[in-house]
């Protein structure tokens, strides 16, 4: 191999290397920036479905990405709890006094009649630990610039085998992202409407999503009040919490 060969070689493989960086350390940022011990907030939930406007009302608790309590506060869905633990999602309904195990194909259907289903709910793990990133380039988006990641799945399992991220140059918010189905259909939509600043981080506090498999759809979520890495304690993430 020719010395100018080589070199030209040498060079594509250290831009292949960079770029790769690169991509890696966007999505390292966009995970530390959302990433917490625990989380404590109100909601509200806003969905708009075929002409007509539904706004729920709830209060959360998140340690990690492993246990998850919500309990939902407006008159309709008053005394509605979910409980996430251990990889499990558990619902309580005040009409039947009884607690539910979601699985299976239940897994997929809208969450409380948003654009959001009981399986997105089950998805925090860090995006760096189930995807692999390319940065693809850079665009404008909501009137940011932004960088472009592509991400694939690292295993089959994945709901979303891949996405694509909109990451803001300046800051670092997730701007935009897209969920894709391994045939490559766009599934869903998602654009953030409000970041702030809390205990050092961008943190989103209020979000629309879009189900492009519902017509006439968006869901908006809010959070207020959120105080990030403060102590909870276990027994909000009991069993006998999700019956009382």
């Amino acid at each position: 191999m020719s010395k100018k060969i080589l070199s030209l070689a040498l060079m594509l493989f250290t831009a292949v290397a960079v770029f790769s960086q690169t991509a890696a350390e966007l999505l390292r940022r966009v995970d530390n920036n959302e990433i917490y011990s625990t989380i404590e907030y109100e909601g509200e939930i806003i969905i708009e479905y075929q002409g007509r406007r539904y706004v729920k009302t709830m209060k959360a608790w998140g340690m990690g990405n492993i246990r998850s309590f919500i309990e939902f506060t407006n008159p309709e869905d008053r005394g509605t709890k979910y409980l996430r633990r251990d990889g499990r999602l558990f619902v309580y309904s005040p009409d039947t006094e009884e607690v539910m195990l979601i699985s299976g194909h239940m897994l997929k259907e809208s969450m409380m009649g948003s654009d959001m289903s009981y399986e997105d709910t089950l998805d925090n793990d860090t995006l760096s630990s189930r995807y692999d990133p390319v940065l693809s380039g850079s665009e404008i988006v909501n009137g940011r610039d932004s960088w472009v990641l592509e991400l694939k799945a690292k295993k089959k399992t994945e709901s979303y085998p891949a996405r694509k991220l909109w990451i803001d140059k300046e800051n670092g918010d997730l701007l935009r992202y897209e969920l894709f189905a391994l045939s490559g259909a766009k599934l869903k939509e998602y654009n953030l409407l409000k970041a702030e600043v809390i205990t050092g981080r961008r943190f989103p506090v209020e979000i629309e999503m879009r189900d492009l498999m519902r017509k006439n759809s968006k869901t908006t979520f809010i959070m207020r009040n959120v105080t990030l890495d403060k102590p909870i304690a276990n027994s909000v993430f009991s069993q006998r919490n999700l019956e009382r």
